[in-house]
This record gives structure tokens, sequence and C-alpha cells, in this order.
């Protein structure tokens, strides 16, 4: 009995220290070609096939269950394409194996240890490791979500009555991201420097229109050390002031839509702001595909001939775009601030690209209340500067409040391009600047 318990303590100190065991160049190819040797596959599911209230059910196994319902109730069918490869950068993929058995967690969650670059913890997560979730949080956060540097340029929000399918409002933004650490692709490497708060990343958004709210930016800091609160700054137009923003205030309703700032990208917050958990592995249909391959929206023209992906389903709030079965762990993020509106996430996070797709949001109550998509579109097939950047490209996203019966879609132009990205764009100054 003694022995019994030593080894499991000394088992679980392992996992706590995320050193459980050395992982390998092995561990590394299979985390990132995850199809090397075959792509997913499922009875009854083929590419080309429709997935309508009729057949729903040969397709439950690979559906999250809100999906499934949503299919089954007649709000939306989905295609079904052959899933691909969305390889990463390999200067991403080197710089796993370069730090490989490097990175531990610290004693509490938020803190890491020895991370330079590349995927922190690329093994494959095991379901007795109680840290296991707090791995692959980390592995979203330090991803190679935009590469070092990109910009949604321009970027337009609808607001729908899910009953009627009226679009309420538009709202044009530009959105930039910038890292400021653990850059592995593009100039300065691997850091920009002088960097005198420790900033991890930035984002900068500017609303273009309409008028109302024309020249509303926010400014968000996030620091290397996930234990310091997020800067956040709002500049707005009609104010023509920066003020700070409260903690709070990233999970209140951004400028009416139904998302929260904590929202962004899935999820935009600190790690240590959740308690995660891995509630396992599993094939499922999630929106993957070949931009220049979908039937595309012709109600927004760009001057440069670009075209976004069109919504349709229940109000026009589902992405019309080719869902491929692709290998996802699941993960389970839950508030620390009690005080916080929703009890809990669930996150299906693409085991390639450790983006977050798909991700379910319930109330105080436990109840569903959100439906959050987050269309991904390969690199090769999107625009020609985005080409060979190994960027799993956000193309669109869907966010239904279902108890509201309302939903914000998105529809993105996404360019990994450093040079609408320069630093300054980053500060209070700019924000100032740019309101005048």
């Amino acid at each position: 009995m003694l022995h019994k318990i030593l080894t499991t303590t000394l088992f679980g100190l392992a996992f706590s220290a995320g050193t459980a065991y050395a992982v390998t160049a092995e561990d590394v190819d299979k985390s990132f070609f995850p199809y090397k040797d075959g792509f997913p596959s499922a009875e009854g599911i083929t590419p080309g096939m429709v997935i309508t209230k009729d057949n729903v059910d040969k397709a439950k196994d690979v559906l999250d269950p809100e999906m499934y319902q949503h299919i089954k109730d007649g709000w939306v069918e989905i295609t079904v394409g052959e899933t691909t490869d969305f390889g990463l950068h390999p200067n991403y993929i080197q710089a796993t194996k370069d730090h490989l058995n490097e990175v531990k967690l610290g004693e509490k969650v938020g803190q890491l240890e020895n991370f330079i670059a590349g995927r922190a913890f690329p093994e494959e997560p095991d379901i007795n490791d109680p840290r296991a979730g707090e791995k692959l949080a980390w592995n979203y956060q330090y991803g190679y979500n935009w590469g070092d540097n990109a910009a949604i340029y321009p970027f337009y929000w609808r607001y729908r009555d899910m009953n009627t399918g009226k679009i309420q409002r538009e709202i044009k933004f530009n959105f930039h991201f910038l890292n400021w650490v653990h850059r592995v692709n593009q100039e300065p490497l691997p850091a920009i420097k002088p960097n005198p708060s420790g900033l991890f990343r930035s984002i900068y958004v500017q609303v273009l229109e309409p008028f109302d709210v024309k020249n509303t930016q926010l400014l968000i800091h996030r620091h290397q050390d996930d234990l310091k609160r997020d800067n956040a700054w709002l500049y707005l137009g009609f104010q023509r002031r920066v003020r700070r923003l409260a903690t709070g205030q990233i999970t209140d309703s951004f400028l009416g839509s139904d998302l929260m700032i904590e929202d962004f990208e899935g999820y935009n917050g600190r790690i240590s702001d959740m308690n995660w958990t891995y509630k396992g592995t599993k094939t499922i249909l999630l929106p993957f595909y070949n931009h220049d391959e979908q039937e595309l929206a012709t109600d927004i023209k760009e001057k440069n001939g670009y075209q976004f992906i069109d919504f349709h389903g229940k109000g026009g709030c589902f992405p019309k775009v080719t869902y491929q079965l692709r290998k996802v762990y699941v993960l389970e993020s839950r508030p620390v601030d009690e005080n916080h509106p929703i009890s809990k996430r669930i996150h299906y996070v693409d085991a390639q690209t450790f983006t977050l797709p798909r991700t379910i949001i319930y109330d105080r109550k436990g109840d569903y209340w959100k439906s959050w998509m987050i269309c991904q579109a390969h690199p090769d097939h999107h625009m020609a500067k985005n080409k060979g950047t190994g960027v799993s490209i956000d193309d669109c996203f869907g966010m239904m409040d279902v108890q509201a019966m309302h939903c914000t879609t998105g529809q993105f132009e996404g360019q990994v391009d450093p040079a609408l990205n320069p630093k300054k764009k980053f500060t209070v100054q700019n924000l100032r600047a740019t309101g005048r």
C-alpha cells in the first residue's frame, strides 16, 4: 500500500511539473502531422455529403451535441469536404524541436518556465494528467494563430435577428495583431526590442464605419507574465478621449454585438483566468476548407476583387462552408472568478493547428447560451500574400446567442503582412493620433 501511495504521488508530481516523460522528435512529428498515416474517417460520412435533418443521425458521433441539434431542428445543412493537411510553418515546427523538453509548468496555473518558441507541449495529452488541459491551453496561447503578426483588413461584423434573418447593423473594422516575443518567422527574431513592459502580444482594433462609432479604437497589451492583468484602452470617437478599460469590461458585450472581448479568436484571456480540463480526443466535423473552392458572397464589393465567405441557415448565422473530419482535443475552461457571466466553455481544439474553430458557451446556470464558430481557410488557397505562410487563416465567424435568438457574423480579409502592423500602431499615442 505504501509503495502504491508513493508511486501515485511521484506520478502526480511529475505530471504537475510537465515532465512525465521525455518528449521525442517522433512526438513532435505526430503533433504537427497527425494525418501522416491517413486521414480520419467515419462510417457513412463521405466528401460531398450534405448533412440534413433527415440524415443527421448518421453523423451524430462526428458532430458536437449542439451542432447536431441545430441540424436536427432544421436550422442548417452542412456539406462534408475532404480532410486536408494544414501544415504550420517549418520555422515554428523547428523551434518546437530546438526547445524540446525545456518547458515546464510552474506551481500556479498561468506560470510557464523556460518557454522560448514553438509548441510548448507537443506530446499527446494524457487523460490521467491533472494539468493536461492547462498544457493544451498554453499550446493555443503560444500557437501559430496569425503567425508573428497579421491583420484582418477589412473586417465586417453584421448583427442579425435569427428569427427574421434581418441584418440590423453592420460595422466595418480593421483588426491588427503583433507578437512581441516568441517570434519564429518575421524579423526581428526572436523578439522585438526594446520591450520595457514585457509584452507578449498586442491587439489593435479600429472602427471604420458607420459614422456614429467611427474611430472607436481598442488596444490590448498582454504581458509575458500571465499572472499580470492585461492593459486595455478604448478610444471613443464621439468623446475624443482615451480611457482605460476596467477588468470586468472584457466580459461585456463589445459594441452591442454577441461577443465579449474575451471571446476574440476563440478565447482572448489569460491562462490564469480559467481552470482547464482535458476531456478527451475525438474526430469532429469542423469548418476547415479552401477559400477559393467555396460559394462566396457577392453582396460586399472590395476594390481588389476579394470575395468573402457567405452565410446561410437560420437567420443567416451559419458560415456557408464545407466541414472536414478533424482530430480535436475537447477542452473545458471554467472561470476562476465566480462573478463571470459564464459557467464554462467547451472548446474543440484542432489538434494540428491548435486553433479554436468551435466553442460552446454556457451561462451561469449551466444552460447552453452561445455557439461560436471560427472558419479556418488554408493559406495556399487564399490571398496571394498568404501563400506559404503556414498560418491557418481565420476566415469568418458566427456567434449565435441561442437564448436571445440573435447572432453576429464576421467576414474577414485576413492578411499575413508585417507592413500592416508597425509596432507604433500598438501604442496609446496612436489611439490619440488616429482619433484626431
